[in-house]
């Protein structure tokens, strides 16, 4: 097992970005960078011991300095969307970027996913890491709050990669954090062919713009239900625009965590569960993608499917939904573990 840190770079500002490259005692390694905390790559052996990267990335940082839709990134200060671009906490309303229609999305014009980390090794019996970490001053995209966050991916001997999400902040604050990787156990091609069972009786329904109406509905009899393990694309085109849901995660009895997502590529055997403490899933089907890489590989529509596990969109203004509302004195703590199989 091994950790490396290597610099790959700068930034127009000329902060250096760092990659740490973890690998196991099976040969499974993954690679994360300080700009936005980035997974940019994963490799996983198929059945034949033939590794590949699972996770859409880019050739360099430069890349990725240009811009491109949260590969592999950290979202933050809240992943996903809030309607309006506004909230209520505590009596005062708040405004942030709008930058998705209407909407505010994934932490808005310079979010987690954009900002330099500062990182180190983290080594344990069974695994070997790096902890990221970030300061987001009070103010910064209109949020309230100073606040602190850390990541912690760690890769086990296991063939677990485990994502470790903590944070505290000097005002109460929406917090809700994410990894919002594009998996595709083939390494090339779409995923429609990709096998999938989401843990999840039910889904929130969204409008035009993808903001929950509220309800979380039974998946049962809709082209929404991978209770059983189907291919992606068996029903996609009975979904307007394609997956974009977030999945109500069922959750296991007592503390810890809880399956949510089982991905499986019959042509390679490369299998992944992941399992999680949060209790959403959002399913992302890559409908608009559109990104010509560096070497003239093209990533379009459905190149990956992200299973970004989360809190659910708009709970600042949906009391109904479990509350992402972080406080003085209290610490956010979640866990998602990604483990790779064959069969």
């Amino acid at each position: 097992m091994s950790v490396e840190k290597e610099t790959i770079g700068k930034t127009a500002d000329g902060v250096e970005i760092e990659q740490y490259t973890l690998t196991n005692a099976n040969g499974i390694q993954a690679k994360i960078m300080t700009l936005g905390a980035t997974l940019t790559s994963v490799d996983a052996p198929d059945r034949n011991g033939r590794l590949d990267n699972v996770t859409l990335s880019l050739n360099s940082l430069d890349e990725y300095l240009k811009g491109h839709p949260c590969l592999g990134s950290i979202c933050g200060r809240y992943a996903n969307r809030i309607a309006n671009g506004r909230f209520r906490l505590d009596g005062r309303e708040y405004s942030l970027a709008v930058n998705n229609g209407p909407n505010h999305l994934h932490g808005g014009i310079q979010g987690f996913d954009k900002v330099v980390w500062t990182a180190g090794p983290a080594k344990a019996d069974n695994s070997v890491g790096a902890t990221f970490t970030y300061q987001s001053q009070d103010g910064e995209e209109g949020y309230p709050g100073n606040l602190t966050a850390s990541v912690i991916y760690s890769l086990t001997n296991d063939d677990e990669l485990k994502i470790e999400y903590i944070a505290i902040a000097d005002r109460a604050t929406p917090l809700n954090l994410t990894n919002h990787a594009y998996w595709n156990l083939a390494a090339s091609g779409d995923v429609l062919g990709q096998e999938l069972m989401l843990n999840a009786d039910r889904y929130l329904p969204v409008d035009a713009t993808l903001i929950p109406l509220g309800e979380l509905r039974p998946v049962r009899g809709t082209p929404m239900d991978f209770t059983v393990s189907r291919r992606i694309g068996s029903r996609i085109g009975e979904v307007a625009g394609g997956y974009d849901h977030c999945y109500v995660v069922n959750p296991k009895h007592g503390d810890g965590l809880s399956l949510a997502a089982r991905l499986a590529d019959p042509s390679s055997g490369r299998v992944m569960e992941v399992s999680t403490t949060q209790p959403g899933v959002q399913l992302y089907t890559a409908n608009g993608l559109r990104l010509r890489r560096s070497d003239g590989v093209e990533f379009g529509p459905h190149a990956g499917v992200c299973l970004e596990t989360q809190h659910f969109p708009d709970s600042p203004n949906q009391p109904q939904f479990p509350s992402t509302i972080l406080r003085p004195h209290e610490v956010f703590q979640e866990l998602t573990v990604h483990r790779f199989l064959v069969e």
